[in-house]
């Protein structure tokens, strides 16, 4: 039989509706698109689980698809067993001398050496996304993003070469630790693709502006829960469904050079000020379907904005519109015409009518085949930026702050 390229997966927890289960089901068992499910190109070698959640479904799944389920994140790039916290050595003979055949099977796992393995799978799935985790003062949850990377990173480095990685939503809570995964990754020679599957999903109607689009303004519209990170975890979605279209613009992606958050009855005054088009956001609003009746003004009584300057003078919003509707829509000015869409993943009546989970495995599964990412990992890098940036701004009276450190330019694929 040919060889089949396989993948070691990372991720935090694995439960009904987190994103390992819409995920890496989808890698194991198939892909659901165009009404047809495909089978896989490449295999599950190995799954590494963070936390075991209450209503876990990740160990099953491994088993009824014979896939070990390791202790570490070294062992699922390695294929071989967890080291169980003693100090690796290369030569136990001394040790053994002193064995005892009479000791535990523990303090056999002492005395026996442990080698730290070579990389032996084809790619790398992380998702660290969901589970137990802390979350700061800022509301934002304190995920492993940059830990999984890291860990990933070590095996690469120690082995002497890379394989392609994929890293769910966002790289890392804070900037810091996103612009380290980024510069790790091109430091290892690794090709990164990162992001969620919303800028995948099927868009009604169907809009993709042409790469060089003269776009003259633009907004996107979303919703968020009421959980502590709701506001971080959506706001990351809202922006991306706006990066992803704006991105095509004349000249490419020049950075932003600053953004806003702004809050409450401040983002319709900023709306009456011209900061950003409420007949744009109404615009995006006619295409949603899973929205309340009457206006967003009385239905959304927390709304967030936030407002994006870029490097080229273009501007952009994210209208975050809790209490109107679900899902996520977008409109953008265009040579003066007004073109619009939404990104809903979620029908009238809460019914999920989404293939973007799909859509993304399949790219997975290029990117571990061909060696090529897709659609640019710069685009998750500046989302994470501005977010980032945007709760700074949140947390030190909604001010404007300058961003020179996101002047990342890119061209999309």
């Amino acid at each position: 039989m040919p060889y089949r390229k396989k993948i070691a997966v990372v991720v935090t927890t694995f439960f009904p509706g987190s994103h390992a289960s819409t995920l890496v089901t989808k890698l194991i068992e198939g892909f659901n698109y165009q009404g047809k499910i495909i089978k896989p190109k490449i295999d599950v070698a190995s799954i590494y689980l963070d936390q075991i959640h209450i209503e876990d479904l990740g160990i099953a799944l491994a088993k009824k698809h014979k896939i070990n389920v390791y202790k570490s994140i070294r062992g699922a790039l390695t294929l071989t067993p967890a080291n169980d916290g003693d100090p690796p050595i290369n030569d136990g003979s001394e040790l053994m001398e002193s064995f005892n055949p009479d000791s535990s099977g523990t303090a056999m796992g002492f005395w026996l050496p442990w080698e730290p393995g070579e990389l032996s799978v084809d790619g790398v799935v992380i998702i660290g996304e969901h589970g137990d985790y802390s979350i700061d003062q800022h509301d934002r949850q304190l995920y492993p993003r940059r830990h999984f990377f890291e860990q990933v990173c070590g095996v690469f480095a120690r082995s002497g070469h890379s394989v392609p990685v994929f890293t769910d939503k966002h790289l890392s809570h804070n900037w810091e630790d996103a612009l380290w995964i980024y510069n790790r990754a091109k430091n290892l020679d690794v090709t990164l693709m990162a992001g969620s599957s919303l800028p995948l999903e099927k868009r009604h109607p169907d809009l993709q502006h042409e790469i060089g689009a003269h776009i003259q303004e633009a907004i996107s519209i979303g919703h968020h829960h009421d959980y502590p990170n709701a506001l971080e975890s959506y706001g990351f979605h809202c922006l991306e469904t706006l990066q992803c279209m704006v991105e095509r613009r004349y000249g490419g992606e020049t950075g932003i050079s600053s953004v806003q958050c702004l809050e409450g009855e401040d983002v319709w005054l900023a709306r009456e000020r011209g900061v950003w088009s409420g007949e744009l956001a109404e615009a995006a609003n006619a295409v949603m379907t899973n929205k309340k009746s009457g206006s967003m003004d009385q239905n959304s009584q927390t709304p967030t904005a936030f407002i994006l300057e870029y490097q080229d003078g273009f501007r952009g919003t994210a209208l975050m519109l809790p209490g109107h509707l679900q899902g996520f829509g977008y409109a953008a000015r265009v040579n003066g015409e007004i073109y619009n869409t939404s990104f809903e993943r979620i029908s009238k009546g809460g019914v999920v009518n989404s293939n973007g989970k799909d859509i993304q495995g399949l790219k997975i599964q290029e990117m571990v085949l061909t060696g090529k990412a897709a659609y640019p990992v710069e685009r998750t890098l500046l989302v994470t930026g501005a977010i980032d940036a945007l709760f700074k701004s949140k947390r030190n009276g909604n001010i404007k702050i300058q961003t020179p450190h996101l002047d990342i330019k890119y061209n999309p694929q």
